[in-house]
């Protein structure tokens, strides 16, 4: 099963949070991915709420799901370069401070990458999934391609061709 990268741009407030999470919810169950529906978008939902709370309201910002070989990545783009999310130890009597400790806690690994323009706070849990072999990739492709209305000639570049001597006068190349 095909599990494409997706991309959701925001802008950073409260309501989105819900609407991520769902978006999240639906694109897991259809991956084959549902185990990992409710610590994902725990995930979310905190990488999200630091966004709203240390660089402001409104801001703008993108969630971008993705496969990493056998790991399920998530990642918050935002525009602060200097907001960086800190793992603390908060105390059972505050009310604030535990967002990063869940996602260190749920998450397999975690991390910020800081870029020129913007900070990709990520992270990733093991799905269990095996990485297709070639053979299988190229199996899948293949029932892609028949599954189509209209069939689809393929040809060999010259550089991938079995033969190295060219074909004789009046006959065809076998493909």
């Amino acid at each position: 099963m095909p599990r494409r990268s997706w991309d959701l741009a925001f802008l950073a407030e409260p309501a989105e949070v819900a609407i991520l999470r769902r978006a999240l919810r639906m694109n897991l169950a259809a991956w084959g991915l549902q185990e990992l529906s409710d610590p994902a978008q725990v995930c979310v939902s905190e990488l999200v709420s630091n966004v709203i709370n240390h660089v402001g309201p409104g801001t703008p910002t993108t969630l971008t799901v993705s496969m990493l070989g056998s790991h399920l990545r998530i990642e918050i783009h935002d525009p602060d370069t200097r907001a960086l999310p800190t793992l603390v130890d908060a105390h059972a009597d505050v009310e604030t401070g535990r967002g990063m400790a869940l996602v260190d806690a749920l998450a397999d690994r975690w991390g910020i990458h800081l870029l020129a323009d913007r900070k990709v706070t990520w992270c990733e849990f093991a799905t269990g999934l095996s990485l297709p072999s070639a053979a299988q990739t190229m199996r899948f492709e293949a029932e892609c391609d028949a599954s189509r209305e209209r069939p689809r000639r393929v040809t060999r570049p010259r550089s991938q061709s079995t033969s190295t001597r060219p074909p004789e006068s009046g006959a065809s190349a076998a493909m």
